[in-house]
């Protein structure tokens, strides 16, 4: 009795590689860009690129300030120079010191002086309130507070937009302006007013 005959067919390799490149070929085609899609998608990061610079700009078109009132009129300052607010609570008078210093205060055990702006620029007085909030300027050599009759919360507004002082902002306020703004904002240098000397509480006076 002879053995079974085992039914094996021989492998055509031939046609197994052209399947493959077949597929090879076909696989190319779904992943591949067309030189139409390939220059949409370079157009498409130029495009990005160009715009990075312009918003780099943009940022700096605009300044962050703090709002506040004083006498009836709107202030302003850089928050870049503001380091908090807060309530005028436990003021101390300072004798033999300049009239627009109201005195001192303790804030979290650091010994501020108070500056009465109203009083150094020479602006109407209504007197001191419970709403009176300190606003802490601060530089690296220089930190004290000025009072500010209300706090009207923090923008930002266009350097373009701010104009030259208006001719009724003249006296020592002038001399502090940044400018104004087209809804007659005062925007003050902080910067200048804690570099100035006339504003440092001499403790041997």
């Amino acid at each position: 009795m002879s053995a079974p005959q085992k039914n094996s067919k021989a492998i055509d390799w031939s046609e197994v590689k052209q399947r493959l490149e077949t597929a090879r070929i076909a696989t190319e085609h779904i992943w591949a860009p067309t030189a139409g899609e390939t220059r949409r998608v370079l157009e498409e990061r130029a495009r990005v690129l160009a715009r990075e610079p312009a918003r780099a700009e943009s940022i700096d078109e605009w300044i962050e300030v703090v709002e506040f009132t004083l006498a009836h009129e709107r202030y302003a300052v850089a928050s870049e120079h503001v380091r908090e607010v807060y309530p005028l609570e436990e003021l101390t008078p300072l004798p033999c010191t300049p009239a627009f210093v109201l005195g001192i205060v303790n804030l979290r055990g650091e010994i501020l002086s108070v500056i009465d702006i109203k009083k150094f620029f020479d602006l109407p007085e209504k007197g001191l309130t419970d709403l009176n909030k300190v606003i802490v300027l601060e530089s690296d050599e220089m930190v004290f507070g000025i009072v500010a009759d209300a706090i009207s919360g923090v923008r930002r507004i266009s350097r373009a937009g701010i104009q030259p002082s208006l001719p009724t902002l003249t006296g020592i306020r002038e001399d502090y302006l940044q400018g104004v703004t087209a809804e007659r904002v005062v925007v003050l240098d902080a910067g200048k007013l804690l570099n100035d000397e006339k504003l440092i509480v001499n403790e041997q006076a």
